[in-house]
Order: structure tokens, then C-alpha cells, then sequence
């Protein structure tokens, strides 16, 4: 439950008239849509633009969109979008110069005209990797401007999961599958024979003041009920685990383990992984000019360290090896990332796993390295 207490019911027939308050109020809303075979994050107007009737078949390296035997429109887990696409952009002006008439230079910000986004379906291991990301672009020294800017104003609607795909361990990362707060609104989609319906959970001032022009009536003991058994068969559904007891000493202590030799062997260095990731940050800046040299802009584009120029410097580049690179994200996401944020930067919603063209499962890779550890210590008695 939220802090208020409070749940509410609002009928499958009266959602569209959230979706209308929310762009009557001004913002954007962003969510979950079917395009080109997987489900997408993109802009909504309606309540059939979203994926009525279809879910996902995932494990490593696979995803295949199926139907449903239902018409759910929240049953499915995750597809390649994450929300960071829309607080972080993948490719972001950050100021144009031109030459003026007298020699000098004008330089000029770039102002973001989008407005506030609604997002409309966001997962608990996604709500939190939101806030993970809130840690890195939202610090009290060097706050991001845009990101800060459009984070502020977003509105948060999560959706609870009440299913689990085969690469998800939110509850091995305590992010899932119930969100329990930061959000203005949660919805648990409930189906039951020919009652379809939303239990309600408002989570701020906005989220009672949305749900005050939505059709709605208060939540029963059936209705709590039909919530807390799809948080629990989402939770016996998980298709993955990861022990993260002593995660941060572990992968210190085996900083030269020879899986990183056979993990080189595998990985391709795409970068899949850090594109699907909800948390990754990586980017880099750079500046472009036009033919006559009197126009100028700097962009900023996401970039991944497992390209081999994001970690150049003179002289070369300082992990040239597949293998460095692929240890340098996996311990920065697991273990590094605690010491500089305070937190971890994996959520367990699996991205990583299911778009890994070759299937390298993070979970199972520390498993290895755990369990060649424990091997040792029997071998030394």
C-alpha cells in the first residue's frame, strides 16, 4: 500500500478518460505500443494504441511477441525501451554557434520544447532504475539540466507486474515486482472471467487529483486480494536468480578470475546490453561544423565502454581487450556502482539477457565466478 493507505477500482472501460485528463493537462503521454515485432515505448492517444492481448516469449538471446488468451493490455514484461530514452536522450543538442559579420561568435543554449511526459506503464524494476539514474544526472553538484528539467515534470504511472519473464530477478535485486512508492499513480490490472478492472493505489497530490476525474469507487478485500495474488505469481514466475549478498567483495576479489578469458570468447562487443540497460549513462560529445565553417553545434549521443574509443586516450585506448571491457561493465553495474552512488546499477529486469545476441547471462556468469571461488577453497581445504 501507499503511504495514504488508500486503493481504489477504476473499470477497464473508464481508462480511457485518464489518458484524456492527462493530455487535457498538458503532458505527453509515453507508453507501451506493438511496432516492428517487439512492444515499444512510444507517444499515446488512446487506449487501443496499447498491446491488448499480446505478451512476450524471453530467455537468453530470444524474444518473440505471442498472444495471449486474454485481452490484458499490460501483460507483457519488457521490451528494448527502457524510459532513460526520454529523461536521457539518445542523441541531445546542447548548443549551436554561428559567426557573426564582425569576426565574433554567438553562442546560443539549446532550449528543450518538449512538454512533460506521462509515463504510462512503467514496471517497479524500471521505476527504480529511474531513481538509480536520478543518483548520476540529479546530483547536488552537477545536476543534469535536461534531465533534471524533464524529470521534475514527469508524471509516474506504474503498472504492476503480474507476471515474470524467464530473464527477470527484480526480487533477487529488491526492485519487484511491486512497486512501494516514487510513483504517482499505481495500477494492478486485474482480470477475473468477464471482470476487467485497475486496482488503484495513488502515490501523490497528482495521483488523487488525476483519480478525481477518473470514474472510480473504493477498493474491497477482493479487490486486495486479486492484487497481492498477481504480485505473488509474478514473484514464483521469475525465470532468474542472483545471489548479492557480498556482490561488491566477490567480483573484487576476482578481478582476474579466468572467466573473464571465456566470457572474451563469447562476447561480441555490441553494446547491446548497455543500449537495453535502463541505468547505463555512457555518452560522449562531440562538435560539428558546416562546409563553411560559420555554423557550429555540439550534440550529445549515448556511447557504451564496450566501444573501443569510449575508453581512448593518448597513446590508446585503456581496455582493449573484449575481456576488460565486458569486466568493466559487469563490475561497475554490480559492484562499483555501489561505491560511487550508494546503490546498485542493475534493477533485474533482465534487458541485458534476452537482447545479448549471444546469450550471456549476467546472473549465471556471476554464479561461475561464485561458484569457481567456493571450488577453490575446497581444493585448498
Amino acid at each position: 500500500m501507499t503511504n495514504s493507505d488508500k486503493a481504489f477500482v477504476i473499470k477497464r472501460d473508464d481508462l480511457q478518460r485518464l489518458f484524456d485528463v492527462i493530455i487535457t493537462r498538458g503532458y505527453t503521454p509515453v507508453g507501451p505500443m506493438v511496432r516492428d515485432g517487439v512492444i515499444v515505448y512510444d507517444v499515446l492517444r488512446r487506449v487501443q494504441d496499447l498491446p491488448e492481448g499480446w505478451t512476450e516469449d524471453q530467455d537468453a538471446g530470444t524474444y518473440r511477441l505471442k498472444r495471449r488468451d486474454d485481452s490484458a493490455l499490460f501483460g507483457f514484461n519488457n521490451g528494448p525501451h527502457s524510459w532513460k530514452k526520454y529523461l536521457f536522450p539518445p542523441r541531445s543538442k546542447l548548443w549551436e554557434g554561428k559567426k557573426t559579420e564582425d569576426g565574433g561568435f554567438t553562442l546560443k543554449e539549446v532550449e528543450d520544447t518538449e512538454r512533460p511526459f506521462a509515463f504510462i506503464g512503467v514496471r517497479s524494476c524500471d521505476l527504480h532504475a529511474i531513481q538509480v539514474q536520478d543518483k548520476v544526472f540529479m546530483n547536488e553538484h552537477h545536476p543534469d539540466p535536461l534531465y533534471t528539467d524533464r524529470r521534475s515534470r514527469a508524471l509516474i504511472i506504474v503498472v504492476n507486474c503480474g507476471q515474470a519473464a524467464k530473464t527477470c530477478f527484480c526480487t533477487s535485486m529488491n526492485t519487484g515486482p511491486r512497486a512501494e512508492g516514487g510513483y504517482d499513480l499505481a495500477l494492478t490490472e486485474i482480470l477475473d472471467g468477464d471482470d476487467h478492472y485497475f486496482f488503484a493505489e495513488p502515490g501523490s497530490k497528482d495521483g488523487f487529483s488525476l483519480l478525481a476525474e477518473v470514474p472510480h469507487e473504493e477498493a474491497d478485500s477482493d479487490n486486495f486480494t486479486a492484487a497481492e495474488k498477481g504480485t505473488k505469481r509474478a514473484e514464483e514466475q521469475m525465470g532468474r536468480k542472483i545471489d548479492i549478498s557480498d556482490i561488491k567483495e566477490l567480483l573484487y576479489r576476482n578481478y582476474d578470475n579466468e572467466r573473464w578469458d571465456a566470457l572474451e570468447k563469447r562476447c561480441l562487443a555490441c553494446g547491446n546490453c548497455t543500449m537495453a540497460c535502463p541505468t547505463c549513462f555512457c555518452s560522449k560529445v562531440e562538435d560539428v561544423t558546416d562546409l563553411t565553417g560559420d555554423h557550429a553545434e555540439r550534440w550529445r549521443e549515448w556511447d557504451s565502454c564496450f566501444t573501443m574509443d569510449f575508453s581512448y586516450i593518448h597513446g590508446g585506448s585503456v581496455r582493449s581487450t573484449t575481456r576488460s571491457r565486458y569486466r568493466q561493465w559487469l563490475m561497475h553495474k554490480l559492484a562499483t556502482w555501489l561505491d560511487q552512488f550508494g546503490t546498485s546499477g542493475c534493477v533485474g529486469c533482465g534487458r541485458c539477457i534476452t537482447w545479448c545476441p549471444v546469450g550471456i547471462d549476467l546472473t549465471e556468469e556471476v554464479r561461475l565466478i561464485r561458484d569457481s571461488e567456493n571450488q577453490k577453497d575446497i581444493a585448498n581445504g
